[in-house]
Protein backbone atom coordinates (compact mmCIF):
# COMPACT_ATOMS: atom_id res chain seq x y z
CA UNK A 1 0.00 0.00 0.00
CA UNK A 2 1.39 3.52 -1.00
CA UNK A 3 2.19 6.00 2.07
CA UNK A 4 1.28 9.52 1.40
CA UNK A 5 2.64 12.48 2.21
CA UNK A 6 1.49 15.33 5.18
CA UNK A 7 -0.07 17.46 3.32
CA UNK A 8 2.24 20.03 5.30
CA UNK A 9 5.43 17.93 3.89
CA UNK A 10 6.31 19.95 0.95
CA UNK A 11 9.20 19.10 -1.49
CA UNK A 12 10.71 16.05 -0.40
CA UNK A 13 13.55 13.57 -2.30
CA UNK A 14 10.79 10.91 -1.68
CA UNK A 15 9.62 9.43 -4.89
CA UNK A 16 7.10 6.64 -3.76
CA UNK A 17 6.94 4.79 -0.38
CA UNK A 18 4.95 1.73 -0.26
CA UNK A 19 4.01 -0.42 3.22
CA UNK A 20 2.53 -3.57 3.96
CA UNK A 21 2.08 -6.13 7.05
CA UNK A 22 1.05 -9.73 7.17
CA UNK A 23 0.81 -12.29 9.38
CA UNK A 24 3.46 -14.95 9.77
CA UNK A 25 3.32 -18.72 10.22
CA UNK A 26 3.62 -18.63 13.99
CA UNK A 27 0.96 -16.00 14.18
CA UNK A 28 3.98 -12.97 14.56
CA UNK A 29 3.60 -10.14 12.09
CA UNK A 30 6.29 -9.10 9.42
CA UNK A 31 6.17 -5.37 8.12
CA UNK A 32 7.94 -4.01 5.52
CA UNK A 33 8.41 -0.57 3.81
CA UNK A 34 10.06 0.24 0.55
CA UNK A 35 11.40 3.52 -0.16
CA UNK A 36 11.61 4.99 -3.62
CA UNK A 37 13.96 8.46 -3.56
CA UNK A 38 17.40 9.86 -3.89
CA UNK A 39 19.09 8.22 -1.10
CA UNK A 40 22.12 10.61 -1.25
CA UNK A 41 19.81 13.44 -0.03
CA UNK A 42 18.23 11.86 2.94
CA UNK A 43 20.14 11.52 6.26
CA UNK A 44 19.68 7.49 6.72
CA UNK A 45 21.79 6.27 9.78
CA UNK A 46 24.56 3.70 8.59
CA UNK A 47 23.76 -0.45 9.45
CA UNK A 48 24.42 -1.37 12.87
CA UNK A 49 24.14 -4.19 14.78
CA UNK A 50 20.29 -3.18 15.81
CA UNK A 51 19.46 -2.34 19.53
CA UNK A 52 16.37 -1.57 20.78
CA UNK A 53 16.58 2.54 21.08
CA UNK A 54 14.60 5.59 22.34
CA UNK A 55 14.08 8.48 19.95
CA UNK A 56 14.03 7.30 16.71
CA UNK A 57 11.41 8.64 15.50
CA UNK A 58 13.14 12.16 15.66
CA UNK A 59 15.15 11.02 12.37
CA UNK A 60 14.18 9.02 9.59
CA UNK A 61 12.26 5.67 11.15
CA UNK A 62 9.68 3.38 9.58
CA UNK A 63 6.93 2.87 12.09
CA UNK A 64 3.36 1.19 12.66
CA UNK A 65 1.14 1.73 15.28
CA UNK A 66 -1.12 -1.51 16.21
CA UNK A 67 -4.27 -2.05 18.22
CA UNK A 68 -7.28 -3.70 17.87
CA UNK A 69 -11.00 -2.88 16.98
CA UNK A 70 -12.71 -0.69 19.51
CA UNK A 71 -9.52 -0.78 21.94
CA UNK A 72 -7.80 1.92 23.40
CA UNK A 73 -5.12 0.17 24.39
CA UNK A 74 -1.71 -0.20 21.30
CA UNK A 75 1.33 -0.85 20.40
CA UNK A 76 3.98 1.33 18.42
CA UNK A 77 6.64 -0.13 16.73
CA UNK A 78 9.72 1.93 15.35
CA UNK A 79 12.65 0.78 12.99
CA UNK A 80 15.24 2.74 11.67
CA UNK A 81 17.33 2.29 9.00
CA UNK A 82 20.55 1.24 11.16
CA UNK A 83 18.59 -1.48 12.69
CA UNK A 84 17.61 0.13 15.89
CA UNK A 85 14.28 -0.80 16.88
CA UNK A 86 11.83 0.66 19.74
CA UNK A 87 8.45 -1.24 20.47
CA UNK A 88 6.09 0.43 22.84
CA UNK A 89 2.77 0.22 24.66
CA UNK A 90 -0.09 2.45 25.32
CA UNK A 91 -2.60 2.17 27.28
CA UNK A 92 -4.45 4.79 25.59
CA UNK A 93 -4.05 7.90 23.28
CA UNK A 94 -0.66 8.71 24.12
CA UNK A 95 -1.11 7.48 27.69
CA UNK A 96 0.66 4.91 29.69
CA UNK A 97 3.46 4.57 27.54
CA UNK A 98 6.03 1.80 28.72
CA UNK A 99 8.35 -0.58 26.77
CA UNK A 100 6.96 -3.60 25.22
CA UNK A 101 8.46 -6.47 26.70
CA UNK A 102 9.30 -9.30 23.56
CA UNK A 103 10.62 -12.88 24.19
CA UNK A 104 13.30 -12.13 21.22
CA UNK A 105 14.20 -8.75 19.32
CA UNK A 106 12.33 -8.41 16.19
CA UNK A 107 14.12 -9.40 13.37
CA UNK A 108 15.13 -6.11 11.07
CA UNK A 109 16.45 -6.45 7.50
CA UNK A 110 17.33 -3.41 5.80
CA UNK A 111 18.87 -3.09 1.85
CA UNK A 112 20.02 -0.10 0.47
CA UNK A 113 20.49 0.19 -3.35
CA UNK A 114 20.99 3.78 -4.81
CA UNK A 115 17.61 5.26 -5.30
CA UNK A 116 15.97 2.42 -3.28
CA UNK A 117 15.55 1.15 0.08
CA UNK A 118 13.85 -1.76 1.70
CA UNK A 119 13.17 -2.63 5.59
CA UNK A 120 11.45 -5.57 7.05
CA UNK A 121 10.67 -6.47 10.65
CA UNK A 122 9.92 -9.29 11.74
CA UNK A 123 7.73 -9.49 15.24
CA UNK A 124 7.26 -12.68 17.28
CA UNK A 125 3.89 -13.66 18.40
CA UNK A 126 2.27 -11.39 20.87
CA UNK A 127 -0.63 -11.84 22.81
CA UNK A 128 -1.74 -7.90 21.76
CA UNK A 129 -1.34 -9.17 17.88
CA UNK A 130 -3.04 -12.19 17.74
CA UNK A 131 -6.70 -11.20 16.84
CA UNK A 132 -8.74 -8.62 14.54
CA UNK A 133 -5.87 -5.85 13.93
CA UNK A 134 -5.86 -1.99 12.82
CA UNK A 135 -2.69 -0.83 11.70
CA UNK A 136 -1.09 2.09 10.55
CA UNK A 137 1.89 2.01 8.77
CA UNK A 138 3.61 5.37 8.45
CA UNK A 139 7.54 6.76 8.06
CA UNK A 140 9.40 10.28 8.93
CA UNK A 141 11.79 10.91 6.08
CA UNK A 142 14.66 13.52 7.24
CA UNK A 143 16.60 15.28 4.59
CA UNK A 144 20.36 16.05 4.65
CA UNK A 145 19.02 19.56 5.76
CA UNK A 146 17.40 18.34 8.69
CA UNK A 147 13.40 18.90 6.84
CA UNK A 148 11.03 16.18 8.08
CA UNK A 149 8.51 14.62 5.90
CA UNK A 150 5.76 12.40 7.38
CA UNK A 151 3.79 9.59 5.36
CA UNK A 152 0.87 7.47 6.26
CA UNK A 153 -1.78 5.33 4.75
CA UNK A 154 -3.99 8.12 6.23
CA UNK A 155 -3.39 11.53 7.63
CA UNK A 156 -5.74 12.59 10.61
CA UNK A 157 -6.91 16.48 10.04
CA UNK A 158 -4.50 18.68 11.46
CA UNK A 159 -1.03 18.65 12.51
CA UNK A 160 0.79 14.93 12.15
CA UNK A 161 -0.29 12.17 14.67
CA UNK A 162 0.71 8.86 13.42
CA UNK A 163 -0.87 7.97 17.13
CA UNK A 164 -4.39 9.29 16.17
CA UNK A 165 -6.80 5.95 15.75
CA UNK A 166 -8.10 7.46 12.42
CA UNK A 167 -4.61 6.55 11.25
CA UNK A 168 -5.13 2.84 11.78
CA UNK A 169 -7.04 1.99 8.73
CA UNK A 170 -5.29 -1.17 7.71
CA UNK A 171 -7.05 -3.92 8.72
CA UNK A 172 -5.79 -7.75 9.32
CA UNK A 173 -7.98 -10.87 10.82
CA UNK A 174 -7.43 -12.92 13.08
CA UNK A 175 -4.31 -15.13 13.15
CA UNK A 176 -5.40 -18.63 12.43
CA UNK A 177 -5.17 -21.00 15.47
CA UNK A 178 -2.11 -23.76 15.61
CA UNK A 179 -3.12 -27.12 14.18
Amino acid sequence: MQLLPHPDAGTTPVTRLDASVSRAADAGLVIQWELAADLDALRLPAPAAGRRADGLWQHSCFEAFIGGPGLESYLELNVAPSGDWAMYRFDAYRQGMKPQALVAPPGIHCTRGPRALAISARLPPLGATSGALRIALCAVIETQSGTISHWALRHPPGAPDFHHAAARVLELAPALPAI
